[in-house]
């Protein structure tokens, strides 16, 4: 991640101004092999390492979970220069101060599983 420049909040910025297409490229690869390894997956019915089968369970469809879901998380990168892949890739380079980023990310993510059963989904 480091190399590819996907960490750098020069390219992220980059990205939500639409100056550049180099983060679209990465997640769109990202994006694309996922498709295609669940696809081969669901098709050859792999299984995990320990014999069990791989289940992909559907998700509801709500309009209000992945638009407010996604402005938080949305808010969250924009703030923080970097969302959690990147947040680890930085703190292993030795950027100490994305710690503190990391704190609360993980604090926002206690939060949401204390309070997920009074949230609408």
């Amino acid at each position: 991640m480091l190399k590819s420049e996907a960490a750098s909040w020069f390219r992220i910025y980059e990205m939500f101004q639409f100056q550049s297409f180099h983060m679209y490229g990465i997640i769109g690869v990202a994006v694309f092999l996922g498709a295609v390894t669940i696809a081969v997956i669901k098709r050859f019915n792999i299984k995990a390492f320990d014999g069990s089968p791989i289940v992909f369970q559907d998700k509801a469809i709500s309009f209000k979970r992945y638009f407010f879901g996604g402005l938080i998380f949305g808010l969250g990168w924009a703030l923080a220069g970097a969302c959690p892949g990147p947040m680890f890739t930085l703190a292993g380079a030795g950027f100490f101060p994305i710690f503190i980023v990391i704190v609360f990310a993980v604090f926002g993510t206690y939060l949401y599983g204390r309070l997920k059963d009074k949230l609408p989904h």
